[in-house]
């Protein structure tokens, strides 16, 4: 190798996500910072509340985004959110890149 940083690696610099990229929360607005990838690591792409250690939170039933905002849905009601609001929060979700190829 000759010292230089692969395209990977560039790409992984460039890339910068502003919000999660399985359930469209905000990033900066995670108290644990984001998601964890299998190395412990921060993930860029995804939040506390739906990776760590590498793995997707959601139950394995979550298998669409169909099913995805649903799930979204429910679990903010259950926190208090209007349903307008959760599905105005969430009506993305079907445009991020873990659900992009579904």
């Amino acid at each position: 190798m000759d010292g230089k940083p692969r395209a990977s690696a560039w790409r992984k610099l460039a890339v910068s996500f502003k919000y999660c990229q399985s359930c469209g929360f905000p990033l900066k607005k995670d108290r644990q910072g984001g998601g964890t990838e299998a190395d412990g690591s921060i993930s860029i792409k995804y939040c506390s509340m739906c990776y760590k250690q590498g793995k997707f939170l959601t139950p394995s039933s979550i298998d669409s985004p169909q099913k995805m905002q649903a799930f979204c849905i429910d679990q903010m009601k259950s926190a208090g959110y209007n349903g307008l609001i959760a599905w105005l929060a969430t009506r993305s979700i079907p445009r991020l890149e873990r659900w992009r190829n579904h």
